[in-house]
This record gives structure tokens, C-alpha cells and sequence, in this order.
């Protein structure tokens, strides 16, 4: 397995419609713990509603590689890790290759040595074709000097960890993406949909897909510690954890 400093610089983009603030707690806490940087990638409402189209990702790429790029000077081994919320861990697949996307290479392999993504629809039955794009072009964990690390959440309907949007929503998403309204996912995106193939993976329970889903999500600080342990002990697959 890739070698990776716990203690390297982090950039964190997070997911569709959701502003650089809510990630604002796991950056300090991911500080806290002795990580020598962590930025997380401004974003707008707007700037997402543009990744509709591929500018809008070049937009967004553009501002992941400036952040990059300036942590890994700081770096002692001039690596930087990944960590992806939602859309935000499919478009960082991008990110890592070294295929031309729209007039850039971005080749982000080269300074980056790890990924976390945090419930990312890495598969579905009907992506996004930028998502669906990513998928076809850049299988399972594409770069093979990259450590790959997929959590996926696990959200009861019945249970106080989902919020009334969840309960009302949930199957239809499940539906879209795995054509099983009835499987297991976090509120939004389906197990099955997150476990990135090939990619170490953990499976934490009573985690909803962001705050509107459920009250306890991915950077969730009792959540959050669990899977950054899971992380940094090198593990390859866990299933069904709680804090």
C-alpha cells in the first residue's frame, strides 16, 4: 500500500450545493490532530449549479490544483491528501488523472498520494454524464500510486438519525442510482453506490449523506474520528461502524 504522512496537508471539497463553512469544523479538527495544513476549496451555490456543464468542473479543478499546489510546498514529502464530500469525491477522481479535461491536465497524482471520499456516488444506474464520464474513463482506483479510501453511511429511515427530508426522499434516490428503492444508503447515495471498487473501504452506521439528511454526518465529529482513524491504520475494508 501507498506510503502516506499522516501529518500531510489536507484540501477538502465538499459536496453539491453545500458551502466551504460546513467543512470549516472537520478542517480544525483534522488540524487538531497534527495534519500540517488543511484547506477546503471555496464554493458557492452558484459555482456548484455551473458543474452542470464541463466548465463548471474546470472551474472548480482549477481551484483544487491552486490549493494543491501551494500546500505541497509546505509538504515534506511534497504530497497532499484528497478528501471529498459527495460530487466532490467524484470530481477528484478526475482530479488525479492525467487525461486532458477541457483544455487542462491536471495530473494531480503527481503531488497527491491519498483520497477519502465521503459518500460519493462513485456508481449509478443514472449519473450525471459528468459523473457517468468519470466513471467509464477512470474505473475503480484508476492511479495506482494513490491510496484510495471510500466511507459510505448507513441511515435506519425509521430511525432518529433521519430527518423527515431523508424519510421522504431516500428511496427515490436509492431508486435512481441502484434501481433498488429498498437498499441501504445514507439518505442520498446508496452503499453499493459509494464503495468505490478496489478501494479500502468503511461502512459507518447511523451516518446520514450531509446535515440536511440527518443530524450526524460524515463531519460529524463523532464520525469524523472514526473514519480518519480508519484512514491513517492502513485497513482495507470495515463494515457497520459506529464512533
Amino acid at each position: 500500500m501507498t506510503t502516506v504522512d499522516p501529518q500531510q496537508p489536507v484540501v477538502i471539497l465538499g459536496g453539491f450545493l453545500i458551502t466551504e463553512e460546513a467543512y470549516e469544523p472537520m478542517a480544525q479538527w483534522l488540524k487538531d490532530q497534527g495534519v500540517r495544513d488543511v484547506l477546503v476549496v471555496p464554493m458557492s451555490k452558484l459555482d456548484w449549479l455551473l458543474t452542470a456543464w464541463g466548465f463548471g468542473w474546470r472551474r472548480v479543478l482549477d481551484r483544487v490544483e491552486a490549493m494543491v499546489k501551494q500546500l505541497h510546498n509546505h509538504s515534506p514529502k511534497g504530497k497532499v491528501t484528497l478528501i471529498g464530500h459527495s460530487s466532490g469525491g467524484v470530481m477528484m477522481r478526475l482530479y488525479l488523472s492525467d487525461a486532458p479535461f477541457l483544455g487542462r491536465v491536471y495530473n494531480g497524482a503527481k503531488r497527491c498520494n491519498r483520497l477519502v471520499t465521503l459518500g460519493s456516488p462513485h456508481q449509478a444506474l443514472r449519473a450525471t454524464p459528468l459523473r457517468e464520464m468519470v466513471d467509464r474513463r477512470f474505473p475503480g482506483c484508476h492511479e495506482p500510486g494513490v491510496d484510495y479510501v471510500a466511507i459510505a453511511g448507513k441511515l435506519d429511515l425509521s430511525s432518529g438519525f433521519a430527518s423527515a427530508f431523508s424519510q421522504r426522499g431516500a428511496k427515490a434516490s436509492y431508486q435512481r442510482a441502484a434501481g433498488d428503492e429498498e437498499c441501504i444508503g445514507d439518505g442520498l447515495v446508496p452503499v453499493q453506490s459509494a464503495l468505490l471498487k478496489g478501494a479500502r473501504h468503511l461502512i459507518q452506521d447511523d451516518t446520514a449523506h450531509g446535515g440536511l439528511f440527518g443530524e450526524i454526518w460524515f463531519a460529524s465529529i463523532e464520525r469524523l474520528e472514526a473514519w480518519w482513524k480508519f484512514v491513517l491504520s492502513g485497513e482495507f475494508s470495515k463494515d457497520n461502524i459506529n464512533s
